[in-house]
């Protein structure tokens, strides 16, 4: 008894040391854990490095991509780093909440944040060995995504650096930030956080951007499937894309859907149907390369990159809204019109070429060191000397080997084996083009085609590149006649001009035919056959001075050549400024500033920025009602432009001017009417590439075509109520005489029987003039 009672004692005083002693860990280590909360809250003598402000929690920001809608309110494309469009929590499908919440955090409604079941249960499995993972909740994800808590800039404290306790401040900081999300937003607005900043893979960041991507849908459309597909995702982007890994997305999906079983979220005969189903797409990843309007698109974000570096935004992160004056009816017809005009055009154009090279010099003789010349100034080429230090050999050898590539034709992109070289000489044959549409009152650019295929040809037809406008010029020179005295009906002989020049010589230039008929024409009739000899004899007349300054008057931006041969337009202009310049004489004189960009709108809606075009009273309303009434002319019997009339069957009031270069280098056309003035370039790259017969060559044979089947595309569409109203005539009374039939007309007009033999002209007297 005594020995019991002696080994008894000991016990009775060791129980509550114990106990003591766990409580005095409990209790230490508790404080241990919320000082040391409290010191990566408020960066500790920068041992942890910085939490994200309080204003940055208020206003969280991710990047968002900023939006480019047509006039009529149709997506036209996006500018971004990540491809993220946010959407509204209404938009988001229950399917989609309930496969995320099944899969990520079931826990979601009833957690401030942080789930101590997760972290419990990850816990425990990591300490026997089995590393499940888990343990964050969404908002901890958001935490995570939002701000950043793993970047360099927020990890730069003292112990960032070591391994353990890096992981572990990154794990408190986004603690921290779940908690304090937790407390600033509701359930749905964290739900719609972690959608709207997620990244899906493919360039998909966001569900809005996701559904279309994967399925073509809007996030609202999706089906139960579809949304356990996209939230599979979540867990590996790259391992469970149902585009390049099918059979790994199929099995996530499934699990999933097994999840949403689980947590009586999904039938169970629901799962049974679904689960032996293959996951149907509609893939397409958004990129500049695709879509609609790319040309413009990219000419956009020039102007749009500048104004954003100028007012403190980023286009590519900031989420803009931005509201073009595009169309996206017009431009849809204006691609069609063009694609299938081209397309038809270089067949003829291989057929013209077939067992020839098209690059030939003035005498028509190929020139032979074309392709070696043309390659040096390809960025591949540039790269290979570096690489090599200009060792020739090893550039020639990487130039000439064979390799897979994607080569672009009519029929559809095609899979082929080419060297680069091969590739230049493949890509050298295709005739490239132009076309831009613009409202004259406003400026409005509604239609704008920079090329026939952006993806392979990125080169921009309509405002990067300037080529001769040949005889479209000629109208500059007609509007300084109408300025200094002439009128439409003036009379001038077809014959011989020579104007003498600062050197000595003389520039006396042939009509197309090389011969000069004698006969007088009116100035309107020799506008609208592009007669060379009276265009020589007003530029001797006026000066070619006068000429550059009506030009740069009416918006020519180009520098412009003050020499005679300048009124058969031999300096290089672009589409964009010609356009603009012809859309003087339809707004009574004014020129507007062609412009396609109409508001700018921040994130959350707010107008930051409205644009109004620059306005120049460059003409007299009479002298631009005269340049009307003489731009009629081409589209009238005998006139250059009259195929618009019966191929096109335009019989509403226009006026037309075309245009061909020397040898055919460049193709014209410039069309007005009261709603839309519309310009078409047509030809190689090169100069040196193009058709031998102006037959073939010439403005209204290579250009004309795409404005005819667009604006009879337009007014077929009765939603766009473009007019086929007359041209306004201006209040005052003209001064001048407009009726020119006493006058002896130069041109005998053809009658119906005569049509197809006009369109047909054999080169030697072709009525739209090569300079």
């Amino acid at each position: 008894m005594t020995t019991s009672q002696k080994t008894a004692k000991p016990t009775k005083r060791f129980y509550p040391k114990v106990v003591a002693t766990i409580w005095i860990l409990f209790l230490g280590g508790l404080a241990a854990l919320i000082l040391y909360i409290y010191a990566v809250s408020i960066n500790f003598l920068n041992l942890f490095g910085e939490l994200p402000s309080t204003r940055s929690l208020e206003n969280p920001k991710s990047e968002l991509a900023s939006e480019l809608y047509s006039a009529d309110n149709v997506l036209l494309g996006k500018y971004f780093r990540e491809n993220r469009s946010p959407v509204d929590y209404e938009d988001l499908p229950d399917n989609l909440i309930n496969a995320l919440r099944a899969t990520e955090d079931i826990r979601f409604e009833e957690h401030s944040g942080i789930d101590p079941q997760a972290m419990g249960r990850v816990a425990t499995a990591i300490i026997l060995g089995h590393s499940r993972g888990g343990g964050s909740t969404l908002t901890q994800q958001v935490a995570k995504n939002l701000f950043n808590t793993r970047s360099e800039e927020m990890n730069d404290g003292l112990l960032n650096d070591v391994p353990l306790l890096r992981t572990l401040i990154h794990k408190t900081k986004e603690w921290i930030m779940s908690v304090k999300l937790e407390r600033s937003y509701t359930k749905k607005e964290i739900m719609t956080m972690y959608l709207n900043t997620v990244d899906f893979g493919s360039n998909a960041y966001g569900i809005k951007v996701a559904a279309k991507t994967f399925f073509n849908k809007k996030p609202q459309e999706l089906d139960v499937e579809e949304s356990a597909v996209l939230v599979g995702l979540l867990k590996a982007p790259s391992y469970y894309s149902p585009k390049f890994n099918p059979q790994n997305s199929k099995r996530r999906r499934n699990t999933v859907l097994a999840q949403m079983v689980k947590y009586d979220l999904l039938p169970a005969e629901t799962f049974n149907k679904l689960k032996d189903k293959d996951i149907k797409l509609d893939y397409r990843v958004e990129s500049q390369n695709i879509g609609m309007a790319p040309y413009f698109r990219t000419e956009a974000s020039k102007f749009l990159q500048k104004w954003c570096r100028e007012n403190g935004y980023d286009l590519y992160a900031d989420g803009l809204k931005v509201y073009t004056t595009i169309d996206s009816r017009m431009q849809n017809y204006a691609e069609q019109a063009l694609a299938a005009h081209m397309a038809d055009r270089q067949k003829v154009f291989y057929e013209h070429w077939k067992g020839r090279n098209p690059w030939i010099d003035n005498s028509g003789h190929e020139i032979k060191d074309f392709p070696e010349q043309a390659i040096k100034r390809t960025q591949r080429y540039r790269r290979l000397m570096e690489r090599f230090d200009g060792n020739k050999d090893s550039v020639n050898y990487y130039l000439n080997k064979k390799i897979p590539m994607t080569v672009f034709t009519w029929n559809g992109e095609k899979e082929m084996n080419m060297s680069p070289m091969d590739s230049l000489k493949y890509y050298k044959h295709f005739l490239q083009a132009g076309f831009m549409a613009m409202e004259p009152e406003t400026g409005h650019i509604r239609a704008w085609v920079g090329g026939i295929n952006y993806e392979h040809f990125k080169y921009d037809h309509v405002k990067q590149a300037s080529r001769q406008p040949g005889s479209t010029f000629k109208p500059f020179l007609y509007t300084a006649a109408m300025e200094n005295g002439y009128y439409p009906c003036y009379e001038v002989i077809d014959t011989k001009t020579c104007v003498p020049l600062p050197d000595g010589n003389m520039w006396c230039p042939s009509n197309s035919d090389n011969k000069y008929s004698g006969k007088k024409y009116t100035l309107r009739q020799a506008l609208a056959e592009s007669v060379n000899s009276i265009s020589a004899f007003l530029v001797n007349k006026l000066g070619a001075e006068t000429l550059a300054n009506t030009a740069k008057r009416m918006g020519i931006t180009t520098p412009l050549d003050p020499t005679p041969s300048l009124a058969l337009g031999t300096s290089d202009v672009t589409l964009f400024d010609m356009v603009g310049a012809y859309g003087t004489f339809v707004n009574g004189g004014t020129w507007v500033e062609p412009n396609f960009i109409t508001r700018i709108e921040d994130k959350h809606g707010n107008v930051i920025a409205e644009f109004e075009p620059k306005k120049v009273e460059a003409l007299s309303p009479e002298t631009a009602y005269l340049m009307i009434h003489m731009l009629r002319a081409p589209t009238e019997p005998g006139g250059t432009a009259y195929g618009l009339r019966f191929r096109n069957h335009l019989t509403n009031d226009i006026g037309a001017k075309t245009g061909t270069t020397q040898n055919q280098s460049d193709a014209w056309f410039m069309g007005i009417t009261p709603n839309l003035v519309c310009g078409t370039w047509v030809g190689g790259d090169d100069r040196s590439i193009h058709f031998r017969s102006i037959t073939l060559g010439q403005g209204a044979k290579l250009a004309m075509p795409i404005y005819g089947a667009f604006m009879n595309k337009v007014y077929a569409d009765k939603s766009l109520d473009v007019s086929k109203a007359a041209f306004p005539k201006p209040s005052m009374p003209i001064s001048v005489e407009l009726d020119c039939s006493k006058y002896n007309q130069g041109a005998v007009p053809i009658d119906s029987s005569q049509q197809d033999e006009f369109l047909n002209l054999p080169p030697e007297i072709d009525l739209d003039p090569a300079i």
